[in-house]
């Protein structure tokens, strides 16, 4: 079946609703809700999954983009779910997404003042996860063994680093997602590719473990859908859509900053916090930016659509951050920020920091099935225990779980995505899929310093579900992180959109 999303698609997939019980229905277009979308249809059952918003619409594009191997839970005892970490970012990077996920080096430099306890524990640290990659089985040639690096490779790496690296440092390979929101697209339309109807625009009501009624936000027209299992995949607002579910949000946000304001950052910076033994913070280079994070601060209160980073934690940020660099970041050099709630389960007591991040599935009374915690990394294993869990509840059959060898659209082989006629950028974010974004349309870019083209726009709104310049400027594409990009963007996201409506 055809994967592309777009408004006819969407339009004709709400007609069809009522004429009879799906099998699953999923609430939440994260990365979760995809996921399990994807799981129950490719195991051949009927899908709708309800999106009250966009696809990638809250905490799911707000992560570090990191596809880690569970090194920090190691580091805390949690033996179990950093191998599932590890293995589960093996499977995206050499199976369902290498064209999304990258290896990525990450950089701790011996900074003045790092004795010899802390240098060992930092080395004893990354040979610990070089077992985690070989225990997940992830090829050498994916992710390089970690070692050693002298003062001129710290230098070349982070041209800025205090003291010129002189004393060396220590390097370890990760994965990293070109984009965390596109990976949730690349899943959902593969979904769709499958049979799955994803519905954006379309609240989840009156929400019960045999269906829900679906109210279509942009004309406020209703559905009553009839589902043999529901599954609540709503990430923070899990509780408002499940009564007894009760989360703790954390807020961890991220300071976005150009390149050059590091000098051309190699390799993911890596600074400990002061005073603690187990947290870092991060300088994450994508492309010409860089992301600096992360904080884990409670989040009492009501659930904002886009959360806000606090002065504290820019504060915070700069302040860890500038301890390892020559000339200090400054708040004149933010291009912006972002911030996302983690749908951490309430357990009571400690830091919001030491809540644990392994999911849970909760199964209610009347059958409704609940997933919340977890990280994006896992995401592929969180559907899957959740859509088990709930078939075992309900009593139904289906076939067995494909989706540890099953490619998201535009995924090939390392071989195959390196032959792709196209520029690497849209390789890295379509795949093999690289050429037909080509085809669309006016390949320069849209605007003076931004490398997005007309040909992504176009392709967006025809084939990745984007139905208003949000969807273009904040989510398909990641523009909308630079206040002043997205302004410039403006005009070349709703040309995009009006060659839609005049078709």
């Amino acid at each position: 079946m055809n994967s592309s999303l777009n408004a006819d698609r969407r339009a004709r997939e709400l007609e069809e609703l009522g004429h009879g019980p799906v099998d699953v229905l999923v609430v939440g277009g994260g990365v979760t809700g995809a996921g399990i979308a994807l799981d129950a249809a490719s195991r051949g059952l009927s899908v709708v999954l309800a999106e009250k918003h966009d696809l990638a619409f809250g905490t799911s594009r707000w992560s570090s983009k990191l596809v880690h191997g569970g090194l920090r839970y190691l580091a805390s005892g949690g033996l179990g779910i950093a191998h599932e970490s590890a293995a589960e970012r093996g499977v995206l990077m050499e199976r369902t997404a290498p064209h999304l996920v990258q290896a990525m080096p990450q950089l701790v430099p011996r900074l003045p003042g790092m004795g010899r306890l802390d240098a060992a524990m930092v080395r004893g640290g990354f040979l610990a996860g070089d077992l985690l990659r070989v225990t997940a089985r992830t090829s050498r040639h994916t992710l390089p063994r970690s070692r050693r690096v002298t003062g001129a490779e710290v230098r070349r790496l982070a041209p800025t680093i205090r003291g010129g690296g002189a004393q060396g440092g220590y390097l370890f390979w990760d994965g990293q997602l070109t984009d965390d929101a596109r990976l949730v697209v690349a899943i959902a339309r593969t979904a769709a590719a499958h049979g799955a109807r994803v519905l954006t625009r379309c609240a989840a009501e009156q929400v019960t473990g045999a269906g829900a009624v679906l109210r279509d936000t942009l004309t406020g027209t209703t559905r009553p859908v009839d589902a043999r299992l529901v599954v609540n995949a709503a990430g923070v607002w899990a509780g408002e859509v499940a009564d007894g579910i009760t989360l703790r949000p954390s807020r961890g946000t991220h300071l976005v900053f150009s390149q050059r304001s590091f000098g051309g950052l190699g390799a993911a910076l890596t600074v400990p916090v002061p005073g603690e033994r187990n947290r870092f913070v991060f300088a994450l280079p994508a492309d010409d930016r860089v992301y600096v994070g992360l904080t884990d601060e409670e989040a009492p209160g009501d659930v904002p659509d886009v959360p806000a980073a606090s002065d504290a934690e820019i504060d915070f940020l700069l302040g860890t951050m500038n301890s390892a660099l020559t000339t200090p970041l400054t708040r004149d050099d933010l291009l912006g920020t972002f911030s996302g709630l983690r749908p951490l389960l309430d357990t009571g007591s400690g830091r919001t920091a030491d809540v644990s991040r392994r999911h849970a599935v909760i199964t209610a009374p009347d059958g409704l099935v609940t997933v919340v915690g977890g990280k994006l990394t896992t995401y592929r294993r969180m559907a899957q225990d959740a859509l088990d869990t709930g078939l075992a509840a309900r009593g139904m059959t289906a076939g067995a779980c494909v989706t540890t060898r099953l490619p998201l659209v535009g995924a090939a082989s390392r071989e195959t995505l390196a032959a792709v006629d196209a520029p690497r950028r849209l390789v890295r974010r379509y795949g093999t899929e690289a050429p037909r974004v080509l085809a669309e349309a006016d390949p320069e870019p849209i605007a003076d310093g931004i490398d997005v083209t007309a040909a992504e726009l176009r392709f967006a709104v025809r084939h990745e579900g984007a139905l208003d310049v949000d969807d273009l400027l904040d989510r398909r594409t990641r523009i909308g992180l630079a206040a002043v990009d997205r302004a410039a963007a403006l005009p070349a996201a709703t040309a995009a959109l009006a060659e839609r409506a005049a078709r």
